[in-house]
């Protein structure tokens, strides 16, 4: 990865007329969704998902007025944030987080979509303390019966609220989840549907200090289903950056 800042790409450039061209057929699919159900579409926001793409990539979402984007990996965002030092980026952490990465997140990170038990909390807590700092934090809930999806399991949901209300450093704005992938669209919208529920049965606990207002499901190929049961923010990386290359 180039380690030298690079300029802003001209808004002309065939690359960064693409990715605008991409994102205007998003932004219509998400219209159309949000109208099946007679939702506004102010209500739902897109975040694009920049993990595996380079700065160059990233300055040419920033370009079209993009200033928060999701992360997988903190080794990710310590690498490209002394690359984008001039972008005013925001970074969201959207992949499983293991404790002893609490401190990385505490200092690079503007927001947590993946809290998911007490052990990580506690460490985040005290890490931001020493930081001075607050962030956002969503609660990653898995509605998935995949074993390879991570998250809290529903019915400790509300226990867990009850146990994070008091830590100062940790803004709890909603809840995050990630859907089956199955070809079966009724299975996938589930576990929308379910994190939804999840959350309205939360908000009847009157939680001191825990917001949740955000609902974070939805990913490039199944957004659509997503907003249709209550998604307020959409995670979205190929369709809008084009096809990830794994391969460094």
């Amino acid at each position: 990865m180039n380690t030298e800042l690079t300029q802003t790409p001209n808004l002309n450039d065939a690359v960064t007329i693409a990715m605008s061209e991409r994102i205007v057929r998003i932004k219509d699919r998400m219209a159309q969704a949000c109208a099946r159900v007679g939702r506004d579409p102010s209500e739902v926001t897109l975040l694009p998902v920049s993990k595996t793409f380079d700065d160059q990539a990233i300055r040419r979402a920033v370009s079209l007025g993009y200033k928060r984007f999701g992360e997988n990996r903190t080794q990710e965002i310590a690498q490209k944030t002394p690359l984008l030092a001039d972008c005013d980026i925001q970074w969201v952490v959207i992949g499983q987080l293991q404790t002893n990465k609490a401190k990385d997140v505490a200092r690079l990170a503007h927001e947590l979509q993946s809290l998911d038990r007490l052990e990580l909390a506690e460490a985040l807590d005290r890490r931001l303390q020493l930081e001075g700092r607050a962030i956002d934090v969503l609660v990653q809930v898995k509605t998935s019966p995949e074993e390879t999806k991570a998250g809290l399991e529903p019915t400790g949901l509300i226990p867990f609220l009850k146990q994070i209300s008091g830590f100062q450093t940790l803004r709890v704005k909603g809840l995050m989840t990630m859907a089956i992938l199955s070809e079966d669209e009724s299975a996938v919208r589930r576990c929308f549907a379910q994190l939804r529920q999840l959350r309205d049965q939360a908000r009847q606990e009157a939680i001191s200090g825990i917001e949740l207002d955000r609902l974070s499901m939805g990913m490039s190929g199944d957004f659509e289903l997503a907003i249709e049961e209550g998604s307020t923010e959409i995670r979205v990386g190929s369709a809008i950056f084009g096809a990830r290359d794994y391969s460094a």
